[in-house]
């Protein structure tokens, strides 16, 4: 029997959970799908600069288990990008859990705080 997947934590959802190649129409194009958490590891490494542990360590996983999850992610992005495949962003096994931009608190589902800049904040950094 297989162990269950343990839940990634991640900090956001992308609004645009879609791309495809310009001037060919979808039904003729084949589709690669990330896992949220891969989307996630991708953000947290390449566009936020973080090293593979502190990624790991916002994402409570391990480092060996964040270094698969990012590679397996860099492989379907680079199919899809020369083999001229869409992306889908969709599943996974994830719980999300934003923090605060600031402060880097918790941000409780209840009382998320206002966003100012795309970045969520919590109460005490308003």
């Amino acid at each position: 029997m297989v162990r269950p997947k343990k839940e990634r934590r991640i900090e956001n959802i992308p609004e645009s959970k879609f791309y495809k190649p310009a001037g060919i129409p979808n039904a003729r194009l084949e589709r690669v799908s990330l896992t949220f958490e891969e989307v996630e590891a991708v953000r947290l490494k390449d566009l936020e600069g973080l090293n593979q542990q502190e990624a790991a360590d916002k994402m409570e996983v391990s480092r060996p288990t964040f270094q698969r999850i990012l590679t397996e992610a860099r492989q379907k992005i680079a199919e899809a990008l020369i083999e001229g495949k869409s992306l889908k962003f969709e599943g996974g096994s994830y719980r999300l859990q934003p923090r605060c931009g600031e402060c880097g608190r918790d941000l409780k589902e209840s009382h998320p705080g206002r966003h100012r800049h795309g970045q969520p904040r919590c109460q005490e950094c308003e």
